[in-house]
């Protein structure tokens, strides 16, 4: 076979969510298959995370803003490599092609509701570029694959796709995220001590950063330790904003906010982390929340969505829409020791259920399947 894989911002300094599971996916793939022939194409960028090897070429690609660069530069660069199938990876895919498509559709958030509080030009031009292309391209594709049964589930209904059609094949995490037992290296860089709370929010409602908040006010009333919290990549304004709207002036002086923390950090940042916040209203899959769990840091998560089938029924499943009930699980964390190690031990077990390499396995028998499908 000779597999096209899409992997645009996989160069690009700060990668987010689904730029790290192509990349995962590739990495594995070239650790396991050395009988097919791929041809990766990115954009250029700085951050040169994966090379060729003998049965794997990299192609870098031009062609300015994402729109232009997937349905004009991608399908041309894909019939010069005369691919025979082009896997695209982050939820759209060019309309005009020519090459049998299998497109990962992580999420369909793009149909569902909007809040009208998003600023954000960068999410919400995403958001419309989403809604103009997805509902074009579905047909066109061999194979949808998604990340979670909640999500496939959620696919089916609201597309009325056959079942056939859509595939689930979990994501999973870098097995260097484990605990780490000297994680000083980390303090100084984000915090000065162990024993915080870590949240991972931004400005996208979906994230919950503002009930998130309103529940550690609420922490911070009640706790004799009074944690501080490691927010990481939010913009200093919305967290103003925030606090003014609802009167939680007392989180001011317990937050940290670095920045961007980098992926070869992060087994450090949890591990040195009392508990992770992890509270959205909605998610896919949660890579993040395995993350922390293979650190042995217990995870206070949401009962919604994907969260309950990744987290596991023994994890702490928290209705998000509820401050005090994220609040009332940190306390109990903070106060219940036997309760804290069950949820350490939870965590430790329930991550070893994934990973990249058998999500690799399954991608692959996915191509092989698309490809014998195609050819008789």
């Amino acid at each position: 076979m000779k597999i096209g894989i899409e992997a645009q911002r996989i160069f690009r300094q700060n990668k987010h969510g689904m730029d790290y599971v192509v990349l995962q996916e590739i990495l594995e793939l070239q650790k396991m298959d050395h009988h097919n022939e791929y041809f990766v194409f990115v954009a250029p960028g700085p951050d040169v995370c994966v090379k060729d090897t003998p049965n794997f070429h990299i192609i870098e690609v031009g062609g300015g803003f994402y729109p232009v660069w997937e349905q004009w530069s991608l399908p041309r660069a894909a019939r010069e490599a005369r691919v025979e199938l082009l896997h695209c990876t982050s939820n759209t895919a060019p309309l005009f092609c020519g090459i049998p498509l299998i497109l990962t559709l992580h999420d369909i958030i793009f149909l569902e509701p909007r809040d009208k509080g998003n600023s954000s030009l960068y999410q919400n031009m995403g958001w419309l570029y989403r809604r103009l292309v997805v509902p074009r391209i579905l047909g066109k594709c061999r194979r949808i694959i998604t990340v979670s049964d909640f999500e496939k589930q959620n696919i089916i209904n609201r597309l009325q796709l056959p079942k056939k059609q859509v595939e689930m094949i979990y994501n999973g995490y870098n097995d260097w995220f484990r605990p780490m037992e000297d994680p000083d290296c980390v303090f100084g860089k984000y915090m000065r001590e162990r024993g915080y709370l870590f949240f991972l929010g931004n400005t996208d409602p979906k994230k919950n950063t503002e009930r998130t908040l309103i529940a550690y006010s609420r922490y911070l009333e009640r706790s004799n330790v009074k944690r501080p919290l490691l927010m990481a990549d939010l913009d200093r304004h919305y967290l103003d904003d925030i606090i003014s709207r609802n009167h939680i002036e007392n989180i001011r002086q317990h937050i940290e906010m670095p920045g961007y923390i980098v992926n070869s950090d992060l087994p450090y940042v949890y591990s040195a982390a009392f508990a992770f916040l992890y509270t959205s209203l909605r998610e896919s899959f949660g890579i993040p929340l395995l993350e922390a769990m293979a650190c042995g840091t217990p995870v206070v998560t949401s009962n919604t969505s994907s969260m309950p089938e990744i987290g596991g029924k023994d994890a702490i499943l928290v209705n998000p829409e509820s401050p005090e009930e994220i609040c009332e699980q940190l306390l109990r964390l903070e106060t219940d020791k036997a309760y804290y190690q069950q949820q350490v031990q939870v965590g430790l077990q329930r991550s070893k259920l994934f990973s990249w390499k058998f999500t690799a396995e399954q991608l692959l028998s996915l191509y092989e399947t698309v490809y014998r499908e195609n050819k008789y």
